[in-house]
């Protein structure tokens, strides 16, 4: 079953913004602005898969595969109009992503009607990146062609794994033949491709890995992600696990894996941005996922869509029926939301700089508001200089320089793989 949605504090039927998000919104006017929308649709419900995703083409009212844009439209009409009404600043979209679930379940023709639309509400920052993601078996010439008409730019593919037995234990049914000829097809209509990779399957071997590996590199895509299996509760697999028809995740095998995963990408000419994710040569990174990352705003269409406004998070209802009923009814779909505190502020602030490249600026982090207002302490150069003896922390980011004077911590391979601890001992 899909996770359950945090509680928060209940929101306004209007939507309506508390005052100390929307006194912040006129600092927010240069930040980019993105806008993601769901997919709630699978063809089958995957064993590892928590999201909020649903087998039924038929889910009520507003909520089939046929009538799900025209609400999705309607809840971005609905925004447009929230945050006209709270005074926020013009702001084209610089990205935009549609994710699932399986986007390209419903009609390329349908995803396009919705790009329009968010244009035409929203309008688009000139180098917007448009991105989809897909099922390798969904993605023919002719989709992948209106697609990019539409103002697409990227395909993101839900490879996970090219080893056949592998892809059966995580209940993935699509043909690993298909990835290539989608591949193709999203070269050929002008798209950028990233290919989603999924290590540490139960079952799966280090010889697997290394086989989905040169897989994925030898199509030469411009992005590759690759995610360490987690086994959250309530999913089949997680009850599996339980009943001992598999074996259990083994932390150290993922981490041999993601050293492997890490070797072999960069050999190919790959390098690391995000913990999880690589692109050539610092082009072609997921930039809306980049927004995530560095405290940028977005807008969440879609059940149990997540959004970020000035410090403020809320989240939509979760069933698609209920969700279609209050976009229906031109009220809010939103099910909670919060606004964080220092002390969260700070946490967050960490563990998503940590996560990135370009890493930590410890003047910045040690002038945080949030930081000066009790949720966390100063780094000290003591630390940084911990860090860098332990080989966590990179030494040449670690030195002041003008654009840092304090010096940055950027996680080293092993680093990244202890990026959880880091984050505690710096919250220390």
């Amino acid at each position: 079953m899909p996770s359950a949605l945090p509680l928060g504090d209940p929101v306004p039927a209007d939507g309506s913004f508390p005052p100390e998000v929307i006194e912040a919104l006129p600092a927010r006017a240069d930040k980019p602005f993105g806008l993601y929308v769901h997919i709630p649709f699978c063809s089958v419900r995957c064993g590892y898969c928590d999201f909020n995703t649903y087998t039924s083409a038929d889910l009520g009212p507003g909520a089939s595969h046929q009538s799900y844009p025209e609400t999705v439209v309607a809840e971005l009409e609905f925004a447009r109009r929230t945050l006209d009404d709270a005074g926020a600043p013009e702001r084209a979209l610089s990205t935009i992503f549609f994710g699932g679930g399986t986007p390209t379940l419903l009609p390329a023709g349908d995803l396009a009607r919705i790009l329009q639309k968010a244009k035409d509400l929203f309008g688009f920052a000139p180098d917007a990146e448009v991105t989809t993601e897909a099922n390798p078996d969904t993605v023919t010439d002719e989709s992948a062609q209106i697609l990019a008409e539409a103002g697409f730019t990227r395909l993101s593919l839900g490879m996970q794994s090219a080893v056949p037995h592998v892809l059966r234990t995580l209940d993935r049914t699509h043909d690993p033949d298909n990835v290539p000829t989608a591949h193709a097809a999203a070269r050929a209509a002008g798209l950028e491709t990233s290919l989603d990779l999924i290590y540490g399957t139960p079952g799966e071997s280090l010889e697997d890995w290394s086989q989905s590996l040169r897989a994925a590199i030898a199509l030469r895509p411009d992005h590759i992600s690759a995610y360490s299996l987690i086994v959250e509760d309530g999913t089949a697999m997680a009850a599996q696990i339980r009943r001992g028809e598999l074996v259990d995740i083994d932390p150290d095998d993922q981490a041999d894996k993601y050293i492997m995963t890490d070797q072999m990408v960069a050999a190919a000419g790959y390098e690391w941005y995000e913990v999880s994710n690589f692109s050539h040569k610092g082009q072609s990174q997921s930039r809306h996922n980049v927004n995530y990352w560095r405290d940028s705003d977005w807008w969440g269409a879609g059940p149990g869509a997540h959004s970020h406004l000035a410090g403020m998070r809320w989240w939509n209802v979760k069933h698609p029926a209920p969700y279609a009923q209050r976009v229906q009814q031109g009220i809010s779909p939103g099910h909670g939301r919060e606004l964080l505190d220092a002390e969260a502020a700070v946490l967050e602030y960490l563990m998503l700089r940590l996560r990135i490249v370009e890493g930590l600026d410890v003047a910045e982090f040690n002038t945080l508001p949030q930081l000066l207002q009790g949720g966390g302490v100063p780094i000290t150069g003591q630390v940084l200089q911990q860090l860098t003896a332990e080989g966590l922390a990179d030494p040449s980011a670690a030195c002041p320089t003008e654009a840092y004077p304090e010096g940055r911590i950027v996680l080293t391979l092993e680093g990244r793989l202890l990026a959880d601890a880091v984050t505690r001992r710096l919250l220390e």
